[in-house]
């Protein structure tokens, strides 16, 4: 395993050499190589049921969660935890700081909005700062800096968003650097030894990532070796005692291969689980199903953390199906267009020439430094400047961390089904045409969608 994989003090590993020798390296139908479904990489390190029993005892005595409420008609609850950097309530959003802070944001803009966690990705923070450098500043924590709770990727969503440029086998998955074009080695091994160098309190097991939209045999490998990398990141887990370590349920839209999966992690006993392989272009309809079904049969002493997940009907529909934790880089992303979040689906694009003599605020009810101080006529005087995206983006990460507390209070409050018949009709007023997995979904979570308010006749 050490020639296998790098010592802890030591960069992520590169080399000048080409990935791909010839076109017959990879696979066409999606671009990376596919080793057989066989068995285990030969210098994975071994892991013995004593060991897994005792690592997984560690890491559940960090996290014991708290089920503060239940809503009596849908699956959403309210839930606190505790982490080695503070309380946890949920639901909860958690925005992405890829490399060690959030895109659009400064540290100090971060603090004052204050989210209980706050994601890091493994592979970019190893390619960049490195290891060694994370290492010499004490971790992420340090680096950022930031007091709160800090949760890392493993780095197996760059199988889908750097595909072309990955390489999977049961080893790991190499990659090609876009930014040198060196050639960069991430197995569960090396990816446990950056996390816990990272010193992040919830670390996401490497997974093997396909999109959503593919299928056949491919999904299937990818599901078993997602739980042959479990084992070997729990071997190679090295401070259960301070950092956490959570499962990804894959298996892609197949209902057959996400119930082996989910009870192959839940025998595992992992403190923490999250839904993973979705928001990738898949149908609502589709999306939905698989929440649903993963949430349901997931422990209820556990967190359920659905990946890569941010619109705002999307989180309120999830917690209705039973999700504690969400993330996703859309509020951040979108606000870099210009377009500011409320409750409704379209949201304010504030480069539209109606709000250039507008002296309201984004959403009056929000108090929010943006929404406090700056007007629609400014912000979309200001819309293309880095000036203005920052605004909008404080914004709109104000927006998903109060839509989530409104969440926790109406659970809390027993008046979940209200907050629901109220944020959906508003959500999609003045028209009122529910898109039809929104209802479906809302149905199977237990709420009666004759409640929500309809258009009517002229």
């Amino acid at each position: 395993a050490n020639e296998q994989n790098p010592t802890s003090n030591r960069k992520m590993s590169t080399s000048a050499t080409p990935m791909f020798e010839s076109t017959t390296d990879r696979l066409l139908s999606d671009q990376v190589e596919v080793a057989s479904v066989s068995s285990s990489f030969a210098g994975a390190l071994e892991l013995s049921e004593e060991e897994r029993v005792r690592k997984t005892t560690l890491m559940r005595n960090i996290l014991r969660l708290e089920v503060r409420a239940r809503c009596s008609v849908t699956q959403a609850r309210c839930t606190r935890f505790t982490l080695p950097h503070g309380v946890v309530e949920t639901p909860m959003f958690m925005p992405v700081g890829t490399q060690g802070s959030v895109k659009g944001l400064t540290s100090a803009q971060l603090h004052r909005l204050a989210p209980p966690i706050v994601l890091g990705n493994t592979y970019h923070l190893g390619h960049r700062p490195g290891q060694e450098v994370m290492q010499e500043l004490g971790g992420l924590h340090s680096f950022m800096p930031w007091e709160h709770n800090l949760l890392t990727d493993s780095g197996g969503f760059q199988m889908v968003s750097l595909l072309k440029l990955a390489r999977i086998t049961e080893e790991g998955v190499r990659f090609r650097s876009p930014h040198d074009g060196t050639e960069m080695v991430l197995t569960p091994e090396h990816s446990m030894q950056l996390q816990n160098t990272i010193g992040a309190d919830i670390m996401m097991a490497l997974d093997d990532v396909v999109s959503s939209t593919v299928s056949g045999p491919r999904v299937e490998e990818a599901m078993h070796r997602t739980l042959r990398w479990i084992d070997r990141c729990l071997a190679a887990h090295n401070n259960p005692e301070r950092q956490c370590l959570f499962g990804i349920v894959q298996g892609g839209l197949d209902a057959t291969l996400r119930d082996q999966c989910l009870a192959e992690l839940i025998r595992r006993d992992l403190p923490g689980y999250a839904i993973g392989g979705l928001s990738g272009g898949e149908s609502k309809d589709r999306f939905w199903r698989i929440v649903h079904q993963c949430a349901r049969a997931l422990p209820a002493d556990k967190p359920r953390y659905l990946m890569g997940v941010g619109y705002a009907i999307d989180l309120v529909v999830c917690t209705a199906l039973g999700v504690d934790l969400f993330d996703c880089v859309y509020p951040t992303r979108t606000a870099r267009f210009g377009r500011a979040l409320v409750d409704h689906h379209a949201g304010v694009l504030l480069s539209r020439a109606a709000y250039a003599d507008d002296t309201r605020p984004i959403d009056e009810r929000c108090d929010c430094r943006t929404c406090k101080h700056y007007s629609r006529a400014y912000l979309h005087l200001m819309v293309n400047t880095p000036s203005g995206s920052q605004l909008i983006t404080y914004h709109n990460v104000a927006y998903q961390l109060r839509l989530m507390r409104r969440i926790q209070a109406a659970l809390l409050e027993h008046r979940f089904p209200q907050f629901l018949q109220q944020f959906v009709s508003a959500y999609y007023a003045p028209e009122f045409e529910y898109p039809q997995w929104v209802l479906d979904a809302l149905e199977a979570a237990g709420f009666d969608t004759s409640s929500l308010e309809r258009r009517t006749e002229e």
